[in-house]
């Protein structure tokens, strides 16, 4: 079974407010005593108002709980944008419901997800840097439609720099840009939390071989 319909499979046995021993769970899922403990650390550290202890047995207290969701990638995109927006405003109780929220989105993401995230280096729950990145969007997304380049530079590397924005990327967590380096003459990636300046220069440009966004993946798979 799927970690992410175990972890389900747990919380739908819990929130009948019944004392559930590990043994019989462990029975009924198929997996052993440590992966069942494993399962309620987890959902006790996503917020989960999980009770009890190894050896008596657990339960949940009064929790809401929804069917699984299959969400598209713009989907998972525009919640990440209101749980990133939220959880960095200074609003207590608002903000931590936020994270908690999240904690509870990432013990049921897929694993590969996982992957990505240990590739970028992307902080486990990065409310602040996503709204960093989020003031960035509209333009990058305008630049791209109209084709039109943009003078940038990154908090890590002072560097002006004009590129043509071909795309963006959503991980999961955060976004990353692939450009055209013109100085450079090369392709680049980047967090778009990482962008400091970003100012639209005259000149629209033109699909050139070698210089598109087929060129970059052909880069991958070659």
């Amino acid at each position: 079974m799927p970690r992410a319909d175990r972890l389900y499979a747990l919380m739908t046995r819990l929130k009948d407010g019944r004392l559930h021993r590990a043994e019989d769970l462990a029975r009924e899922l198929g997996v052993s005593l440590r992966t069942v403990y494993r399962d309620m650390e987890t959902l006790a550290a996503s917020g989960v108002p999980v009770e009890g202890e190894r050896g008596r047995g657990y339960a949940a207290r009064a929790m809401t709980t929804l069917p699984p969701l299959n969400l598209t990638d713009a989907e998972m995109e525009a919640l990440h944008l209101g749980l990133a927006a939220v959880g960095a405003a200074e609003m207590d109780e608002i903000s931590e419901a936020a994270q908690g929220l999240s904690r509870k989105i990432e013990a049921v993401l897929p694993e590969d997800t996982g992957m990505a995230a240990q590739r970028f280096g992307f902080a486990t729950y990065p409310f602040a840097e996503a709204a960093a990145g989020f003031r960035h969007m509209p333009a990058f997304r305008k630049a791209i439609r109209a084709r039109q380049k943009l003078r940038i530079t990154l908090s890590d590397d002072p560097r002006r720099r004009d590129v043509r924005p071909l795309h963006l990327d959503y991980w999961g967590r955060i976004w990353t840009a692939v450009v055209w380096d013109e100085g450079a003459e090369a392709f680049d990636t980047f967090r778009i939390d990482r962008v400091a300046t970003l100012t639209p220069i005259a000149g629209l440009f033109v699909d050139e071989p070698g210089k598109r966004l087929e060129d970059f993946h052909a880069l991958d798979t070659g």
